[in-house]
């Protein structure tokens, strides 16, 4: 997959994370701190996909994707995902990074194994995060479960 270079304030971010503080709280950073053009979340793989069907001509640059999440697991998601974008035929697929609590080696090499293009490590720390998340939109791999 080609990752390009995308400009905060041109950034369109989607989250899928279940908890309603988090939520909250990665949206406000994406959106004060990061300075995203567009940030909209959902609590599960089911919503995402309804909201990607609703906006299919806003091609996300970025999905941030909690791993454990209601009714399948990031995993499955991500794979559903990236089946969707082959569909939609799009020049270049959004970045699917895993953020997740769940920081287990295993869990990350997994995420490697299938293709995830980065990993952050909840809890995150704000200043941290808004790095990671810039560096991630310049196309730099970004691998921090800790």
């Amino acid at each position: 997959m080609t990752t390009s270079v995308v400009d905060p304030r041109e950034a369109v971010v989607l989250l899928v994370e279940d908890n309603p503080d988090n939520l909250f709280i990665f949206c406000d950073i994406l959106r004060g701190d990061v300075g995203v053009k567009y940030c909209n979340a959902r609590a599960s793989g089911r919503q995402l996909f309804k909201l990607l069907n609703d906006n299919a001509l806003r091609r996300p640059d970025l999905i941030l994707l909690d791993i454990s999440i209601p009714h399948e697991d990031g995993f499955t998601v991500h794979r559903k995902l990236r089946t969707f974008f082959e569909e939609m035929r799009f020049e270049t697929e959004p970045m699917v990074v895993a953020i997740t609590a769940n920081c287990m080696p295993e869990t990350v090499e997994r995420a490697h194994r299938e293709g995830f293009d980065g990993f952050i490590g909840k809890p995150i720390e704000r200043s941290r995060f808004i790095q990671q998340i810039n560096r991630i939109l310049q196309g730099e791999a970004v691998w921090e479960p800790h």
